[in-house]
């Protein structure tokens, strides 16, 4: 394909507009139509970013001309019934993450891509920033010999707003599904899936989590210590811990960042890496990737994972007593 693919964006909030600058800096890549349930907003929008469509309602989008792929970045609990709305027309899908907000509709979407072949896969950016494929790199290179252990935080202290989406159930709110996830994925990508899971939050007044402890078990001996809150300000960083060293990824570290290696007995290494994006056109770049060789899901980010951290995510919610009123929805 030698034109840019044309991108829709499927509502535009904060995380989109970040979306929207990075797509601009890619030569293959071009913001065609968004929408929003205002047309205020979206047009807005797209007279910022250059787009040629503005929508004001979501299913409008489907039939826009020349569309070639959907950004979808609109609150949790949107993901599962957007997402399909594209799916079953055959619109290939980039869905912010969660993917849903239980594995039921995961499970769902995954089921529904497949069925019309057509491309899904969840936007963890993280995956693909240049810190994360050198900690792959040292990894796979042996240096740090057996990876024994992960340890994750992420944590900011935000003000308290019952309707807000942090705070609200009606959306998905709490600390484990908005950055909870961060170090769930960090573990379950270097370690897989744990044989066992522990767990311990906070529910706050509005019944959320607002702050959850969990710890990983392997059958090979390994653990995962992770931590997510929304009642503080933690560092943010994070360590895979090898028998002969440990890779720190410094604060914050599931965004664009540096990373150290550090050896026993030796100095420890700093990895610098020079990004012009806000770090989302590393995904965008593989989900073009991926379409232009015709590939249904990602190799680097599968269905089959983020299945699996659903599954993972839906367990601790259960060990913590976390529920919402989307789990009862079809």
């Amino acid at each position: 394909m030698n034109k840019p693919y044309n991108w829709g964006i499927v509502g535009p909030g904060k995380i989109a507009h970040k979306f929207a600058q990075d797509l601009l800096k890619l030569p293959k890549a071009k913001l065609h139509a968004v929408a929003s349930r205002s047309m205020e907003r979206a047009q807005a929008f797209a007279q910022q970013y250059g787009a040629q469509h503005a929508y004001d309602d979501y299913s409008q989008l489907v039939n826009c001309p020349d569309l070639d792929v959907v950004y979808i970045a609109t609150p949790h609990t949107g993901h599962f019934h957007h997402a399909l709305l594209f799916l079953k027309n055959g619109i290939p899908v980039l869905c912010e993450k969660p993917l849903a907000v239980n594995n039921r509709q995961v499970q769902r979407m995954i089921y529904t891509a497949q069925k019309n072949q057509t491309f899904l896969m969840e936007a963890i950016w993280t995956r693909f920033l240049p810190t994360h494929l050198k900690m792959w790199e040292i990894i796979n290179s042996g240096k740090i010999g057996k990876v024994l252990s992960v340890k994750a935080d992420f944590g900011f202290k935000a003000d308290f707003n019952p309707d807000g989406r942090l705070f609200n159930p009606a959306l998905a709110g709490g600390s484990l599904l908005d950055i909870g996830i961060y170090p769930v994925f960090l573990a379950m990508n270097v370690l897989g899936k744990p044989d066992d899971i522990q767990a311990i939050g906070h529910l706050g007044p509005t019944g959320v989590d607002e702050e959850v402890g969990i710890l990983f078990k392997y059958k090979d001996g390994a653990t995962a210590h992770l931590h997510s809150t929304i009642r503080a300000n933690t560092k943010t960083e994070a360590f895979i811990y090898g028998e002969k060293g440990a890779i720190y990824l410094h604060t914050r570290w599931h965004e664009p960042s540096t990373m150290s290696l550090m050896l026993h007995g030796e100095n420890p290494e700093m990895f610098r890496f020079n990004y012009n994006t806000n770090g989302y056109s590393y995904e965008a770049t593989e989900v073009m990737r991926c379409l232009s060789l015709g590939m249904t899901e990602s190799d680097q980010l599968p269905l089959q994972f983020s299945a699996d951290l659903m599954d993972v995510l839906f367990s601790v919610r259960h060990l913590i007593g976390l529920s919402y009123p989307s789990d009862e929805e079809e």
